[in-house]
């Protein structure tokens, strides 16, 4: 189908980007899956042919590309695998809240190292016993000085265990009242050396993903200069609500892209597997169940399109950002187990990438705000 923000330009670099992918990582995936992690020659070669934050300005060392590249970044990692995703969320969550909220001595210290791979990113948010409630964050920077002292311990982080660039989100006003307005956005940089009181817990061992490093950050009486803070106190949760739309909308980007995959790998094995002396394409069972999925990824490629459409020119789709997330993402992971039925007994082993993929993309109805939460903003936004 034709898509208006692709411009032949964007497909020299999603060309690019795929001969390296075939040549340096898809022979490597499997090793990575095993060893729960990706090699950092895998983002210093990302940086090399120019492949993180191409959005950024070229003072900082981007080709102020546009939003397009975005999508292409996305959707050819998606197509190897979700696991390696972890330079989508350097490129378009974690840094965009520097570009914005960055003083200019911030950017000038930190963006040209995010396009080198120097610098692994991470947002930590999620603690313990907070989930999806941002406001109930119990993570604190109390002023000292010149300096922050952070308390807290954050999970699920993605690309947390090799992380060297922390943007944590911690309550500076503890009495603040609502309790968000005491939230704010502070950077933990360990890229020249460790930091005091700053430690990994363990990697978690996930369903699925595995490529993906994950893991608890731990900050114990962690002192960071004051000139770390993004922006100004209190101001984080807003900051977090305005960059949320992006990080939900590229969501729903990997949710299609993962389903269309799906969908080819199963359409080229129904092809060729027999049962009752014919490929298994050939009953009417299959060829319904394939009609139907394909018109679900056409319904969310076209709806998705749209809103990336939008959200390049700047117009507010919250509400229709809300609903593309929950919906394809829910849409994938009931693909996932149509896909593997049609598999048989296949789907079910290792060697099948439907194997991987039924266990990559059910999480994805979770981070990022889960679905359910998706639905309450959506109501909300429609005045219930």
């Amino acid at each position: 189908m034709s898509r208006p923000f692709i411009t032949e330009e964007h497909e020299i670099f999603r060309k690019s980007l795929r001969k390296y992918l075939e040549k340096e990582v898809i022979p490597h995936f499997e090793e990575w899956e095993e060893a729960r992690q990706v090699p950092r020659t895998y983002w210093k070669q990302l940086g090399e042919q120019g492949f993180l934050c191409p959005w950024l300005d070229e003072e900082y060392g981007g080709m102020n590309a546009d939003f397009g590249y975005s999508v292409v970044f996305s959707e050819e990692l998606e197509k190897v695998g979700a696991g390696i995703g972890g330079p989508g969320l350097h490129n378009d969550i974690v840094m965009p809240y520097i570009d914005s909220y960055g003083s200019e001595e911030q950017k000038r210290r930190w963006l040209p190292r995010s396009v080198t791979g120097e610098i692994i990113s991470s947002i930590a948010m999620t603690e313990p016993g907070t989930g999806s409630d941002l406001a109930a964050i119990k993570t604190t920077a109390v002023r000292d000085g010149d300096h922050y002292v952070i308390n807290g311990e954050k999970t699920f982080i993605t690309n947390g265990y090799s992380t060297n660039f922390i943007v944590v989100v911690c309550k500076t006003d503890t009495q603040a009242n609502p309790p968000h307005k005491g939230i704010s956005l502070i950077v933990v940089d360990t890229i020249d050396g460790e930091v005091p009181g700053f430690k990994k817990g363990k990697k978690l061992r996930k369903v699925g993903q595995h490529t993906a490093d994950t893991a608890e950050l731990i900050f114990e009486d962690v002192r960071v200069p004051v000139e770390n803070l993004l922006g100004e106190e209190g101001k984080g949760f807003y900051y977090l609500m305005d960059k949320l739309q992006q990080e939900r909308l590229m969501v729903a980007i990997g949710a299609v892209t993962s389903a269309e995959r799906m969908l080819e790998i199963t359409i080229d094995y129904v092809k060729q597997r027999k049962a009752f002396g014919k490929p298994i394409s050939k009953f009417q069972n299959t060829q319904f169940k394939i009609a139907e999925m394909a018109t679900q990824i056409e319904i969310g490629r076209t709806f998705v399109d749209n809103l990336i459409v939008k959200h390049m020119a700047g117009e507010n789709v919250v509400t229709e950002v809300s609903m593309a997330k929950w919906w394809t993402t829910d849409m994938a992971k009931k693909m996932a187990g149509e896909c593997m039925q049609l598999h048989g007994g296949y789907g079910y082993m290792e060697e099948y990438e439907i194997a991987r993929r039924y266990r990559d993309i059910p999480v994805s109805t979770i981070y990022a705000g889960t679905n359910e939460i998706m639905k309450q903003i959506i109501a909300k936004n429609m005045g219930l």
